[in-house]
């Protein structure tokens, strides 16, 4: 099945310039065709092409059903991006098409990256929600130092995965209850500073491992992700 993403298709009626192009140019959709658009809010549109304009196909919606999210809890998942941004992007996929909530990029003392392309970046996040038939877009929060997002987070469950072992660690998926709304704080490749984890602890984060290896970040947050959903549904 394929999907295109219209936010305001409710008051608008039409599909996006980048969703009409792909409709009328790459696909040669034409008008009276039966097509499906989501929202990004947890609606799905049955709608009729009334004009197959490659900029601004205009639409007749014929039904609208919500589609919630196959998960209990609000998945949150604030991690630095690496110096490899095509790693971050891969990431970015594959937790969005297993499902979260929240997605935060953090600033860390030690993080190598300084920026990023936050349009692209959610272009990514878009077609993943797409691809794997979602009709829900996780918030994009962009990149945030990390001091500031802490004053932010509010979710009852807080973990941090750490390496360093000087501090007191458990195992993310024993400790885990299930069907708990969490926040998973991810570090950059130099991990997170001690400042940083003073002030996560003091936050009531609780330092946690992904099991016996020692992973990379994206792979840390992808394990952390499908780990949650995989206890939800075993607890849950």
């Amino acid at each position: 099945m394929i999907r295109f993403y219209s936010p305001d298709i409710e008051t608008t009626c039409q599909l996006p310039e980048v969703e009409s192009g792909h409709c009328c140019r790459v696909l040669r959709m034409k008008e009276g065709d039966i097509i499906f658009v989501i929202d990004g809010k947890g609606r799905e549109y049955e709608c009729r092409i009334q004009d197959a304009h490659p900029k601004h196909t205009a639409l007749e919606i014929l039904s609208c059903k919500e589609e919630p999210k196959h998960w209990k809890e609000r998945i949150v998942l604030a991690v630095a991006p690496t110096k490899n941004i095509d790693r971050i992007e891969w990431m970015l996929e594959k937790v969005v098409e297993i499902g979260l909530d929240e997605i935060v990029l953090l600033k860390c003392d030690h993080s190598e990256r300084k920026n990023v392309n936050e349009e692209r970046l959610l272009k990514i996040i878009v077609s993943a929600m797409k691809q794997s038939l979602k009709a829900t877009l996780p918030v994009f929060k962009g990149f945030i130092p990390f001091k500031q997002y802490m004053d932010s987070v509010d979710t009852h469950g807080k973990y941090m995965g750490y390496c360093d072992s000087s501090f007191e660690r458990r195992d993310f998926a024993t400790l885990y209850p299930g069907t708990q709304d969490l926040t998973i704080l991810i570090g950059p490749e130099g991990d997170f500073s001690p400042e940083e984890v003073a002030l996560s602890l003091e936050k009531g984060f609780i330092p946690v491992t992904f099991g016996e290896s020692r992973l990379r970040t994206e792979s840390a947050a992808l394990f952390a992700v499908t780990a949650t959903h995989v206890i939800d549904r075993v607890k849950g």
